[in-house]
């Protein structure tokens, strides 16, 4: 199984904003006071724009599908919380904790990719979940070492311990289970997305073990990384807080690897911190100051990776 894709899928905003629904436990979002709706959405399209743009210029395959108007769903510029594509030709859907999220899953974006020569096997479905308030928010909540098979999970009121191990047994992945916290107004609250505080490469792990307040949970998360022999970077909360967990590793031209990610969590890391994964990637950063104010969420997030078979 590869780690990474040269493939993604890329959903443009078309009426971006702070989504109030999803406020109440991602402690990463802001008010941007002062701007018109209609101007934050101009600039997170015109981020989304560039950032696109970076990847293509270096090779990635990335499939963008415009949003619409006709649903109220300012986070759909997060596609890879609802969504996820696995090499046997299964596409996952997700259940999600906000309402008006749960009109991001679109089929037409399916019918899109198969227009593009993947092939789609099977669907398997959790969204029912949803009527039981159990939530389970795609990779954003599962970070999947698809090359070692496992399957890693810090629980929060969007990843539900036993529907992730569900999905574990649907898709042949070894649980790795935790809880990370982050400090909000002195207290220590968990983090609502795995992938904020956590990225897996195919030679390297960035995490922010500090996190993890349960010592004995912290080392077994670090001793399954080292046991898949991945070099482990270490991040500080405050780096956390600047996305530099959401990051991910693509392919672009010639199987070259990059590790893309925003200008604000490239400007965080420290020169050792930088050396450390050059040597594994090349770094792709790009602004996406008002996605991650208004969406708490960053680079990792907008990029739903297509792993599907190819006809």
């Amino acid at each position: 199984m590869k780690q990474t894709t040269n493939a993604i899928v890329m959903i443009r905003p078309v009426a971006f904003r702070m989504n109030e629904q999803t406020a109440v436990n991602n402690y990463y979002q802001k008010v941007l006071d002062g701007l018109l709706p209609s101007t934050v959405n101009a600039k997170a399209q015109q981020e989304f724009d560039t950032f696109v743009e970076k990847l293509r210029a270096v090779g990635v395959d990335v499939t963008v599908v415009d949003d619409n108007l006709q649903t109220d769903t300012p986070d759909s510029i997060f596609p890879n919380n609802w969504v996820s594509f696995h090499e046997n030709g299964d596409v996952a859907l997700y259940p999600m904790f906000a309402e008006n999220r749960r009109q991001e899953r679109r089929e037409d974006i399916l019918d899109t990719l198969e227009e593009k020569g993947f092939e789609i096997a099977n669907i398997m479905d959790y969204t029912s979940a949803e009527e039981d308030g159990i939530f389970l928010e795609g990779t954003g909540s599962l970070l999947l070492d698809r090359a070692n098979g496992k399957a890693y999970c810090a629980l929060s009121p969007r990843a539900d311990e036993e529907l992730f191990i569900e999905f574990c047994e649907d898709f042949d992945y070894a649980p790795v289970i935790f809880e990370a916290f982050q400090t909000v107004d002195g207290e220590r609250k968990l983090i609502y997305h795995t992938n904020v505080m956590m990225c897996l490469g195919e030679t390297f792990a960035v995490i922010c073990a500090d996190s993890i307040d349960d010592k004995k949970e912290r080392k077994m998360v670090l001793d399954n990384l080292k046991q898949d022999q991945k070099e482990v970077i270490l991040i500080t909360e405050a780096q956390v807080n600047n996305f530099a967990g959401n990051m991910l590793e693509v392919r672009g031209n010639d199987d070259k690897r990059y590790i893309v990610m925003s200008a604000s969590a490239h400007q965080s890391l420290t020169p050792k911190q930088i050396a450390q994964l050059e040597n594994h990637a090349e770094i792709l950063s790009s602004s996406l100051d008002t996605i991650e104010a208004c969406g708490g969420g960053s680079a990792r997030c907008m990029m739903a990776e297509v792993f599907l078979p190819r006809s």
